[in-house]
């Protein structure tokens, strides 16, 4: 062999063995993609004597090399190898190392191209062992298909793992899709494939031609494919990563020195194929919704979007959580350039960006990573440890090195490339538990004999640990639905490492409660005040997701009780309570305005409610219960900390009122009073912490959010009569299923002794 341009070797190397003319049987093997090692007989072949050059391209009738350097550059003809669609010439042992080849097609037409044969290997031998060690973070930057220049030749780097192929082949509208003609090399005997194509430039599409070990050939999606059809065409696309010019370095800066744990954070949940629509029903782009969604966000006073999957995904009904393309941000709402373009928006508008990530399984779609190489290559074999029967998908191997190292390098790849603020883990108990939705027998025990995943606890706790390692101004978020001890605590003291888990106990919990009929809710008080029990374990977000409106469950407006009145009185009720209890917040669209249809995913949410005073009036409270978080540090400066909350009194199950105080790091307090029934109570008593005048924040029973409007003209002052502890307290008139926020303000007292 000899030194190719793009070999990390400067120096000649010859061959030991003699340099021969290329043999009919490896010829044949060539013409029917069957060789293993095609680098190993096509391009420049020489030793001290001589040199063989050969190509191959199956609709030539015949080929000529072209010297561009040196002296003289007379074309040499090439003969085919007997009746196959190998081309061969010998030359002399000096014949330059840059050539062209010319090929004459049975029309006579003439073309010359640059032999991808003749180019050397991409990835280096150091980087291929770290790939095997699970430890090639840039993933992105070596795999995948990259526009490049190599000795001046345009083209684009295709490689992809496979390490159980016979032969792997990369196909596509540069090559009539014919594995014969760009056959790739193996390198390093780590499992991966790589060829440099000439000429191929950004929107071609392609796909792996894989023959496997069996003699079957797969054709396949590029798992590291940044841009991918969508549907039923599923062929990958070259494009070019680095051509958008960011202008959100504001919000980065700022984020740099965010700690999000001390900040208000409110989420508002998105799957952007059904947010709205075009008139004519078609998705909006991604550059609509950012001029649409992104301001809508922004009056809200949300802090964060968090979107549903926007990876590329074939079947609209899994809502993105069924990934075919881990990278390639979904074509269906435009390129890659348009998502960073809505991103950079949201950025510039102060609001961040939350991706659901899935980590957990994918599915079987013949395009996908299922037995990508012929092989359980992403997958366990083991159908006990491969399979989710619930949801006809397939589970990572988070054993393999490589396997782990794809999903960390995505994880990566979405925060480096996109400015992604936060990942939200998607299905973290189906991970961690082996016999997940498991009858005994259908699983396997792990080598202590228990359910716990083991794999999939190293995976969690060493994504976190490489997430912050290199973004440590970003968020992670785990949808755990267990008690599994230690989810939002760091690894070094035991914890899987998140930021934050998703209280789906009190998501549960306050949605029963909520339910009832308010007469009978004295008797379930602890639904609502058992979450403080637990509320300091864990960082907590609390979360109305999407889950909690479809398949039959209802909206949030129809799981309230009584007449419409009520209905909307018990939701303002609830979100004002839920933004004045210690956690980040989560809504899901459509819960700003109560949306009273179900979710469904085919079509844009019901905007014409907005049109209905009490609609738009709920809409107004979500914006100023985003302001108050936002304003006032007692409610989100200690939200992970037992000291930021205290309650006054959670014992009145008799009229199921309860009240508590919210406190910052200073000490500024919020005094939140919670009426769970329909009846008004007049001159309801409450303790207070400190003297002074109580402003009145929040009272969701005001006639500008649809209520009533029975309040205590802006305020009340503490009075000096000692109840629930303290030495101070007020009669404070409680509207009908409302709540109420005060923030304490200094000033006179009231003396009653």
């Amino acid at each position: 062999t000899v030194h190719r341009p793009g070999d990390p070797c400067s120096e000649l190397k010859l061959s030991l063995m003699p340099n021969h003319p290329l043999s009919p049987e490896d010829a044949k093997a060539l013409s029917a993609a069957e060789h293993h090692d095609p680098f190993s007989l096509l391009g420049i072949h020489a030793d001290d004597r001589t040199c063989f050059v050969r190509t191959i391209r199956p609709d030539a009738v015949s080929a000529r090399i072209i010297p561009l350097e040196g002296k003289p550059r007379t074309p040499i003809a090439m003969h085919r190898v007997g009746d196959t669609c190998v081309f061969e010439a010998e030359a002399s042992k000096d014949f330059p190392r840059n050539y062209r080849v010319e090929y004459t097609f049975e029309s006579g037409a003439l073309r010359t191209e640059e032999d991808p044969y003749r180019f050397g290997r991409m990835l280096s031998e150091f980087d291929a062992h770290l790939f095997r060690e699970g430890q090639l973070w840039a993933l992105h930057h070596h795999f995948g298909a990259h526009l490049r220049e190599i000795d001046g030749v345009l083209g684009t780097a295709f490689t992809v793992w496979a390490p159980n192929a016979q032969r792997v082949s990369v196909v596509g509208d540069f090559n009539d899709w014919d594995g014969r003609r760009h056959a790739m090399r193996m390198l390093w005997d780590c499992g991966v494939w790589e060829i440099f194509v000439p000429e191929v430039g950004e929107g071609a599409h392609y796909k792996f031609e894989i023959r496997t070990r069996e003699g079957a050939t797969l054709l396949k999606s590029d798992p590291l494919a940044f841009f991918s059809q969508n549907g039923v065409q599923n062929a990958s696309l070259v494009t070019e990563r680095k051509r958008f010019n960011w202008t959100d370095s504001a919000w980065m800066e700022n984020r740099h020195s965010a700690n999000w744990h001390q900040r208000p954070v409110t989420v508002y949940e998105v799957h952007i194929g059904s947010w709205r629509r075009n008139p004519d029903g078609t998705h909006l782009t991604y550059r609509q919704l950012a001029e649409q969604l992104v301001p809508y966000v922004a009056e809200l006073g949300f802090t964060h979007l968090e979107l549903l999957p926007v990876a590329e995904h074939p079947f609209e009904g899994s809502w993105g959580y069924q990934i075919t393309g881990f990278f390639a941000p979904t074509s269906r709402f435009g390129n890659p350039d348009d998502f960073r373009y809505f991103v950079d928006t949201a950025h510039r508008h102060g609001i961040g960006i939350i991706l659901d990530w899935v980590p957990g399984h994918f599915p079987k779609d013949a395009n996908g990573l299922a037995c990508f190489d012929g092989t359980h290559l992403y997958e366990h074999s083991d159908p006990r440890q491969g399979e989710h029967m619930d949801w006809g998908t397939l589970i990572f191997n988070y054993g393999r090195n490589e396997v782990r190292n794809f999903l960390i390098a995505n994880a990566l790849y979405w925060i480096e490339e996109f400015h992604i603020d936060g990942l939200r883990v998607d299905a973290v108990a189906s991970m961690l538990y082996l016999d997940y939705s498991r009858k005994p027998g259908e699983w396997v025990p792990n080598r202590h004999g228990g359910r716990e995943n083991l794999d999939a606890i190293y995976f969690l706790k060493r994504f976190n640990e490489i997430v912050f390692e290199r973004f440590p101004d970003v968020m992670t978020i785990a949808e755990e639905s267990t008690a599994w001890p230690a989810v939002s605590r760091p690894t070094y003291s035991g914890g899987l490492g998140f930021s934050f888990k998703w209280n789906m106990g009190w998501m549960h919990d306050s949605l029963s409660y909520m339910g009832r009929n308010p007469s009978h809710r004295r008797y379930h008080q602890n639904e609502i005040t058992f979450s403080i029990v637990y509320a300091f374990h864990e960082n907590f977000m609390l979360v109305l997701s999407h889950d909690e409106v479809v398949h039959g469950k209802r909206s949030l407006i129809e799981k309230m009780p009584g007449d419409e009145w009520q209905k909307f009185a018990n939701l303002r009720m609830f979100y004002a309570w839920m933004f004045a209890h210690p956690g980040k917040k989560l809504l899901f669209m459509g819960a700003e305005f109560a949306q009273k249809t179900e979710w469904n995913h085919d079509r844009g949410l019901d905007w014409h409610c907005l049109s209905a005073p009490l609609h738009a009036s709920l809409k107004n409270l979500i914006t100023d219960l985003n302001r108050l978080i936002r304003s006032e540090p007692s409610f989100h400066e200690k939200d992970d900390s037992a000291e930021g909350f205290r309650w006054i009194d959670f014992h009145d199950e008799a009229q199921s009122v309860i009240s508590f105080e919210r406190l910052s790091d200073e000490g500024q307090r919020c005094i939140v009073i919670v009426n769970a029934t329909p009846l008004p109570r007049y001159g309801y008593r409450v303790g207070l912490p400190e003297p002074g005048f109580y402003k009145e924040m929040i009272n969701t029973d005001s006639a500008s959010y649809g209520g009533s409007n029975l309040g205590n003209f802006g305020g009340t002052a503490a009075e000096t009569v000692p109840c629930h502890g303290y030495p101070w307290s007020a009669a404070i008139d409680l509207p009908p299923l409302a709540t109420l926020i005060f923030k304490h303000i200094a000033g006179p007292t009231r003396d009653l002794a």
